[in-house]
């Protein structure tokens, strides 16, 4: 059955263009121009992705998210021409799964929405009860919650407390860009505040024990103003 994607943009080219895109990679698509009626579509129809713009005519599109988020866990992904650093934060803090800003490729639009509906798809395989996951793999790097051990190429390396439990939160989140805020809240605690200096200082640490060259990381990629993504494990 087609995965059904739900465009919610004001600008009638660009809605046009992201639809065609679309429907030629083989998902069933609606368009829609303003927040409310998009809501009002994704209560009646089974929506599988949002692709949804900030600048809407009748409510601000970060409305929309928040909403969207009250009662469904869709993928959501923002395209928007808002390029500052701080709302593309606010989105992806708000429960946005990624930020697109225009103009844009259709092979990275396309490569987006894969990214974000096998994690959507992978949640909801998941959703039954059962044992956490307790190993994790990425390229050379291999995470064992049980043992507490870290692995890169076969070898064990020595983590921190706090490199190890931020290596665990990338594990967890392959593919996702965490932001600075997220990554404080879940590796410090909610005390900790917006201090994104210890942050960068343990990141730096990190890398320099599981990337081969830090200048150049492949595991833990920077986004910049914004926070990092772990890239996704490449499936064979």
């Amino acid at each position: 059955m087609k995965e059904k994607i739900l465009v919610i943009e004001d600008d009638v080219q660009i809605s046009n263009f992201i639809m065609y895109t679309l429907e030629n990679e083989g998902f069933s698509v609606k368009g829609v121009t303003k927040g409310r009626e998009g809501l009002c579509h994704i209560k009646k129809e089974e929506t599988d992705l949002v692709l949804l713009d900030l600048g809407l005519p009748d409510i601000d599109g970060m409305e929309v998210l928040r909403e969207i988020r009250k009662d469904w866990e869709m993928p959501v992904i923002i395209v928007s021409a808002r390029d500052q650093d701080r709302e593309k934060a606010d989105a992806l803090d708000e429960g946005a799964d990624d930020y697109l800003t225009k103009p844009f490729s259709t092979t990275e639009l396309m490569a987006r929405i894969r990214v974000a509906l096998r994690h959507y798809n992978r949640m909801k395989r998941q959703q039954e009860p059962q044992k956490e996951e307790t190993t994790y793999v990425n390229g050379g790097l291999f995470l064992d919650t049980e043992k507490h051990m870290v692995l890169k190429n076969g070898e064990e390396i020595h983590l921190s407390p706090l490199e190890y439990n931020l290596l665990l939160l990338f594990m967890k989140n392959q593919g996702k860009v965490l932001t600075y805020g997220y990554i404080l809240k879940n590796v410090w605690g909610e005390w900790y505040g917006q201090d994104t200096q210890v942050l960068r200082t343990v990141m730096a640490s990190t890398r320099r024990k599981i990337e081969d060259n830090p200048g150049k990381p492949k595991y833990i990629l920077t986004e910049i103003g914004v926070g990092y993504r772990m890239k996704e494990q490449e499936v064979k």
